[in-house]
């Protein structure tokens, strides 16, 4: 007994030993989330949106302009946690948990010695849902089954490596009164009159750092916002600050954000023209001027969602600088997906039917300018806007294409980034290669089975080269699938097809890195070598698909 305790002792603490000998310190670790936000809102990679303290972290750190996550919420929050393709844990379609064949960074870092908290939205466990539409409708609405388990209690974070979370087990919430709140376990069956889950996001957070800092051991925090995801739901005195500011619409709003990316260098004009993506038929002018009203308050909840946002990482930041502890805490800032089309248009599933109190909401054929953002109105900022959000790519979330996929990629470690300060790299990386990263970080190794279960390989590469400014080179390739949407990246080609399509389109990234010109018809062979490469990638992906059946896509 005595022997088999010295040598757990030998396994968890002998990393930290190693550091200690070498006179390095394991960092604390904080990886922020946005969800659904477009590639160009923040104003660091050339939005208008007041972001002061996502763009002190860049100018001070280490932007990545080709850098990847999954197209949608589930996948990329999978491949992040675990380091591999969703498709192996669990997620090849939403509505899963993780399976079990891989462990989650928390896990894998608490297994040597790291607290571990989780901040926000899960969006990991398998649905739970009521017998009829009816009594499901009230559960979401807050007015039945307020003690229920909103999946499988194993399947929540708290289960999956994290010692304390706050946040939302689902992936659809109201700001204002969230559906599938926990505190752990246990659900939060009650909010504050003033309550905004942003600004409980941020709160909570902050505690968190303390308690860990206090603990005077490293920690890994994980702070996965809701925002901007629709409904778009905005404190009215930040709406406030962007009335007027949309009027213009998306077109000019798309042509003035291009314009800034141009003079900060994050594209190239030769390579990444502004492209017509809108069309006729999304053309501002043509609006009737209580629409161009309408749309314009969407957009201006939209930005103040982002603004919100940013206040967290501000107060995450002086937390960190009033603790003496911002100098050796690696953060990561991304987006789950670009920006989203999607317009919700009527209750059900994950969506409410009511207010707490009985008030129907208006979803967005009801919904009127005063009411966008409040917690009565339920709508999204539609395609066009999404458009704009995600200049200068064409099109938006789910998609395989660069709107869907290409995410903002912020990394800030004062104490071990060697890159220059606020320089672009432009590496192609991918979410899996953020576990490999923290991993590398400390120089722990990935397991070969963890609680009793064998463990897939790891599909991620590390970024420690490129954080250490050793090179300016990320991975080879990449590959995509969701709901029938595909892609393949590799070097300079991309393969790819529309979400539920059936004609492949291959682009010439150096060339073309906005996809306009289809070239797949005068090259063949390149056609027929990266079609080959994906089909056997995915043939790959179809032993794990059916570990754990699916609930159907959401």
């Amino acid at each position: 007994m005595k022997r088999n305790f010295l040598l757990l002792i030998c396994v968890f603490v002998a990393p930290f030993l190693q550091a200690q000998e070498k006179g390095k310190q394991a960092p604390n670790i904080i990886i922020i989330m946005a969800d659904d936000m477009g590639y160009s809102d923040i104003g660091c990679y050339g939005g208008e949106i007041n972001t002061p303290n996502l763009d002190k972290l860049a100018k001070n750190g280490l932007r990545m302009t080709n850098f990847y996550n999954n197209a949608r919420c589930c996948p990329t929050r999978a491949s992040l946690l675990t380091g591999q393709y969703a498709h192996k844990v669990g997620l090849a379609q939403n509505g899963n948990a993780l399976t079990h064949n891989g462990a989650t960074i928390a896990e894998l870092l608490r297994e040597n010695g790291y607290q571990t908290g989780m901040v926000g939205k899960w969006h990991l466990s398998d649905d739970v849902q009521r017998p009829t539409k009816e009594e499901q409708l009230k559960w979401l609405d807050h007015q039945a089954c307020l003690d229920s388990p909103f999946a499988s209690l194993e399947s929540y974070p708290i289960n999956r490596g994290f010692q304390k979370h706050y946040g939302v087990i689902w992936g659809v919430v109201d700001y204002f009164d969230p559906f599938s709140l926990v505190d752990g376990e246990k659900p939060v069956k009650a909010v504050p009159k003033d309550y905004y889950i942003t600004d409980a996001i941020n709160k909570t957070s902050v505690e968190y750092i303390k308690e860990f800092t206090a603990a005077k051991k490293p920690y890994f925090m994980y702070v996965a916002y809701t925002a901007p995801h629709w409904p778009v739901h905005a404190r009215p005195e930040d709406i406030a600050r962007y009335k007027g500011k949309y009027e213009m619409g998306w077109d000019e709003l798309r042509k003035q954000r291009y314009s800034r990316m141009v003079k900060m260098g994050l594209i190239d004009t030769s390579n990444m023209p502004l492209l017509d993506v809108m069309g006729s038929n999304g053309a501002w002018e043509k609006l009737s001027p209580a629409e161009k009203e309408k749309q314009a308050t969407k957009m201006a909840t939209h930005a103040a969602m982002v603004e919100r946002l940013d206040m967290g990482v501000g107060e995450i930041i002086k937390t960190l600088e009033q603790t003496n502890t911002l100098q050796n805490t690696l953060i990561l800032f991304l987006a789950d997906n670009g920006a989203s089309p999607e317009i919700p248009s009527a209750p059900g599933y994950d969506r409410p039917s009511q207010t707490r109190d009985g008030r129907t909401l208006q979803y967005d054929k009801e919904v009127t300018p005063e009411n966008i953002g409040s917690e009565i109105s339920y709508t999204g900022i539609g395609s066009n806007w999404a458009n704009a959000l995600n200049t200068p790519f064409r099109f938006w979330k789910m998609e395989s294409f660069e709107g869907g996929i290409h995410t903002p990629m912020i990394i800030h470690w004062p104490a071990g980034l060697k890159a220059k300060k606020g320089s672009l790299n432009p590496a192609l990386g991918h979410v899996t290669d953020i576990l490999p990263t923290l991993l590398a970080v400390n120089k722990f190794q990935y397991p070969a089975a963890y609680n009793g279960n064998t463990l897939s390989p790891l599909d991620g590469q590390s970024l420690l080269p490129i954080i250490q400014g050793k090179t300016q080179k990320g991975r080879k390739d990449i590959f995509f699938e969701h709901v029938r949407g595909k892609a393949y990246i590799n070097g300079n080609w991309k393969l790819v097809m529309k979400t539920n399509g059936n004609e492949w389109e291959l682009y010439d990234l150096s060339k073309d890195a906005n996809e306009h010109t289809n070239v797949a018809a005068t090259n063949a062979d390149k056609l027929n070598e990266m079609k080959t490469a994906w089909e056997n990638w995915y043939n790959s992906m179809k032993p794990y698909i059916h570990l754990r059946p699916g609930s159907g896509p959401r």
